[in-house]
């Protein structure tokens, strides 16, 4: 199996409550395409908190929301035209606590329009499973079947013998 390295997905949109759930889908397709399910959870949940905020602190706002994998990293960002830069809060538990938790790594840059929030997750590529064969499931029709009758073991007789060599 050959992985395409180097996958990219953007979208624009306009920040709204709706919208964060129709995105968290979208992501969550886009990773079970790229085979990366055991990331799905948490980039999920990072890009949720990151879409929260921008609605919470920015407004309904329009926004793009990047996937880049380059077959060894994940990177999820979001870019806004908020002037405010975020900052990590000790208390709450949510917010950027919550996107540093999820993440391996995380930041944010200053841009011409706004800002962008960018978390990290090491994505190894996916190895590919060999099928292990397995023995075909019986159909319904041996079950009804009454088994198969099994001759009874015959005992082995032993003939003793004087002419055995003696143990010395």
């Amino acid at each position: 199996m050959t992985v395409q390295l180097d996958r990219h997905y953007s979208v624009e949109l306009q920040v709204s409550a709706e919208r964060v759930c129709q995105l968290r889908r979208i992501v969550a397709a886009h990773l079970r395409h790229w085979s990366l399910e055991l990331h799905i959870r948490p980039v999920c949940r990072g890009v949720e908190e990151l879409l929260t905020n921008v609605h919470r602190h920015v407004g309904d706002n329009n926004c793009v929301v990047e996937l880049r994998w380059s077959g060894r990293h994940l990177t999820v960002s979001v870019a806004d035209n908020g002037a405010e830069m975020p900052r990590l809060l000790s208390t709450g538990g949510g917010g950027l606590s919550r996107v540093m938790a999820l993440s391996d790594s995380w930041g944010t840059c200053r841009t011409a329009e706004g800002k962008v929030v960018w978390f990290t997750r090491y994505a190894k590529e996916p190895r590919p499973v060999e099928p292990v064969p397995t023995a075909p499931l019986p159909g319904v029709l041996e079950f009804r079947r009454p088994p198969a009758a099994v001759p009874e073991p015959v005992p082995e007789t032993t003939v003793a013998s004087d002419t055995a060599p003696a143990l010395v």
